[in-house]
């Protein structure tokens, strides 16, 4: 066979992520009227997959689903499938973030979302394995019970799918009739500290992600606020945040630059894409920072993000890249993670030594395989102290 012919419609697309499923056995639809005409001449459910280039997940259900023949063949048989880019159509993403969300408690990406031939969502999830795991049930299962489904339950779908569409429709419409008055600003500061993480900073649990809009919103309420309890508070809660962030897996102690998000509430372990507008938003929060407070460690990242996007994102052509994937050479966050060893190797034992105590290496690790993504959980005094070396020297 040759190369055109194994190629699906996606060929035809100009999206980095979309050329990545263009060889799949998946019979895929790029998002427009010719999939969707099909699936209403030929009464079939819809199957939207929605993900970015630079997605580790997305890489992972394609290598196990997309790309295995009878999985691929059950798809093919049961449904019209769809792949979206989200970084391409955030609009589409949005909507049915906004379903799964709703159905699930939780979103993220791969997504994987089942729809009717009126593209209303009646089963919603993100990544899927092959077979039953990690607590979740298999692809294959869940494409032919709910091709079943549709075939027996078919008023049950389309209620289920009425009433979900209808929840979206709601939390999508905004009255924005009125002042704006300094209510809502107190009310948002309110917000933000009901959810702010006291020993981790940030909002929420885990996944973390950096929330760039919202520190610098406190930052703001800092300035407002004057003197007194709510300035301090405002401006304890963002710089606390910015602190731990920085000292952080999910920022590249190495390299500079802010990866995508944490996988857990500590910022210790990343999902490793980095972005590039994610990078461009945390480095207008920490320059704001370092404006209100004058603390130069906080200009430092913002320098450092900026060169490592001048480094490694700019383009031969003049423009920059939109997004680092989070794998690399088939490995998530290869050139990330070290070992005791790896850096006895590169700086010596005695310095090496240091480093690793400087950054928590450890012959355990904490990612996979014994490995350690660089961070900085205690003190830079503490690890000085028992190293029993002086700190200016350490540093």
């Amino acid at each position: 066979m040759n190369e055109a012919a194994r190629e699906n419609r996606l060929a035809h697309e100009t999206s980095p992520y979309l050329l990545q499923h263009a060889r799949n056995p998946v019979d895929w639809y790029p998002w427009g009227a010719e999939a969707l005409e099909r699936a209403r001449r030929e009464d079939k459910p819809i199957f939207l997959s929605i993900g970015y280039s630079a997605c580790h997940w997305c890489h992972v259900m394609e290598r196990e689903c997309f790309e295995n023949e009878a999985i691929a063949q059950l798809m093919n048989t049961l449904y019209v499938n769809i792949k979206v880019d989200r970084e391409e159509r955030p609009d589409v993403d949005e909507i049915y973030m906004k379903a799964v969300v709703a159905m699930t408690g939780q979103g993220g990406w791969p997504m994987s979302v089942f729809l009717t031939p009126a593209l209303e969502p009646f089963f919603g999830a993100t990544y899927l394995p092959p077979v039953r795991a990690y607590g979740r049930p298999s692809f294959p299962d869940v494409l032919q019970g709910l091709a079943d489904a549709w075939q027996q339950q078919r008023d049950q779908i389309h209620g289920q799918a009425a009433q979900l569409t209808a929840a979206v429709s709601r939390e999508s419409r905004v009255d924005a009739r009125g002042a704006l008055g300094h209510q809502a600003l107190e009310l948002s500061l309110q917000k933000l500290v009901q959810s702010f993480d006291a020993r981790w900073g940030g909002f929420g649990g885990a996944p973390k992600f950096p929330h760039s809009g919202d520190l610098r919103l406190l930052l703001r309420h800092a300035l407002r606020a004057g003197d007194g309890t709510a300035r301090t508070q405002a401006r304890e809660l963002a710089t606390f945040s910015l602190d731990r962030m920085a000292d952080g897996g999910i920022y590249d102690q190495l390299g500079g630059g802010f990866h995508r998000y944490s996988v857990d509430a500590q910022w210790r372990v990343p999902h490793f894409e980095k972005m590039l507008y994610d990078n461009a938003q945390l480095v207008m929060a920490y320059l704001e920072a370092f404006q209100a407070t004058g603390n130069a460690r906080y200009a430092q990242v913002a320098r450092e993000c900026c060169d490592w996007a001048l480094r490694e994102m700019q383009t031969p052509q003049g423009g920059f890249a939109s997004t680092q994937d989070a794998d690399s050479e088939g490995e998530e966050g290869r050139f990330f993670v070290w070992t005791p060893e790896q850096l006895a190797q590169v700086l010596g034992a005695e310095r090496g030594k240091s480093v690793a105590a400087w950054f928590d290496v450890t012959s355990e690790g904490n990612f996979e395989h014994g490995k350690s993504v660089l961070w900085m959980p205690v003190s830079r005094q503490n690890v000085a102290d028992r190293l029993g070396q002086p700190l200016p020297e350490l540093q």
